[in-house]
Formats: C-alpha cells, structure tokens, sequence
C-alpha cells in the first residue's frame, strides 16, 4: 500500500512537471525516475509553483554560473526537481533567481531546498532588494519550516518590477559537502 501511495504521488508529480523543461545550461539528472532516497518527503513535492502563495521563480527561470546538476533523488522540491553544484568548482559557482513584482513593497523571501546530512551547512544566499544588500549563511541540513521545503530568509522591501533578486552561491561552502538551488518565493507583508 505505501508504494502505491508513492508510485502515485511521484506519477502526480511527473503529469504536473511534464510541461516544465529542465535548465538548459543544467547537466542530466544521474538518477532514473521515481528513485529517491527519502519515500516518505515525496508528499511535499510541489509540482506547480503557482499554487504557492506570493511570487516563485523556479530553478528553470533562474540565471546560472558554473555548471550545476538536475537531481530529483532527495524529496521535497518545487517543479520538475533542483539542482546541486555536484560538490565541485567551489567559489566559482552561484543561481540567481530574479522575480517580476507586480507592486513595490515589503515581502518575506524564502529559499526551497532538500535537506540531508550530504548538504552544506553554511550556504551563502544574498538578498539583492530596494535597501541594498543583505548575505545569510544558511545550514541547508536543516529542516526549512514551511512545509519542510521553505525556509524565511528575512523579510525586505523591493521595488516594482526586476530590481530585486537572490543568489544562491557555494562560495566558502565545505568541499565535501552539496549546494542546493531549488526555488525562492516572495510573499506579500506588512512591514
């Protein structure tokens, strides 16, 4: 019964992505599909990013620098799966992702990564928004805490429009260690 429930779901999953086309800059996934290391997180797959809440740029839309990989092998993602800089090119690696905000304002960013022990613990991500710059350090081991996919990275004000923008980039990450890029979402607030 629970491989029915999965076979499904990852089915569900690949229906919904089957529109999406990978990153063309992205090397292959290694992995066949439906194989994943965590059965039980397929559940918080998110097929479609516009049923999310706010704005979301996928890793599709995103702008990359270095060569990074597909992998769908550890669930939750948003799309068709995420990437990873393979543990490789360390410091000459980054994904911007780069919103259309329909209205200045104040949103909360938030960053999608699968989360392991075979994950870097100090990711650097850098908010680009309308009052300069801002760098975190995140533990991308760590479980993001909405809907085990998202964590908040802070909240910030962005002009209208394409000025704003995060980068996710494995600068001074741990050699042995994976970057992941998956999704970023902003999502409307009250200052």
């Amino acid at each position: 019964m629970r491989f029915l429930f999965i076979a499904t779901t990852l089915f569900g999953a690949a229906l919904a992505a089957e529109a999406l086309k990978p990153h063309p800059k992205a090397v292959s996934n290694i992995h066949p599909p439906g194989e994943v290391d965590r059965p039980e997180m397929v559940k918080f797959i998110v097929a479609d990013a516009k049923t999310l809440p706010g704005i979301v740029v996928d890793e599709m839309d995103a702008e990359l620098v270095g060569e990074w990989q597909y992998s769908t092998h550890t669930p939750p993602y948003v799309g068709l799966g995420y990437l990873h800089d393979m543990k490789a090119g360390k410091g000459s690696k980054s994904v911007t992702f780069t919103p259309t905000l329909p209205k200045a304002g104040w949103y909360e960013v938030r960053l999608a990564h699968c989360y392991n022990v075979r994950r870097s613990t100090k990711t650097p991500v850098t908010i680009h928004h309308a009052d300069g710059e801002t760098k975190v350090i995140i533990n991308q081991q760590q479980e993001p805490e909405h809907g085990r996919l998202f964590r908040t990275l802070g909240k910030f004000r962005f002009e209208a429009g394409r000025a704003g923008w995060v980068r996710v980039s494995n600068e001074g990450t741990e050699p042995d260690k994976v970057v992941i890029a998956d999704a970023v979402q902003w999502v409307p607030v009250k200052k």
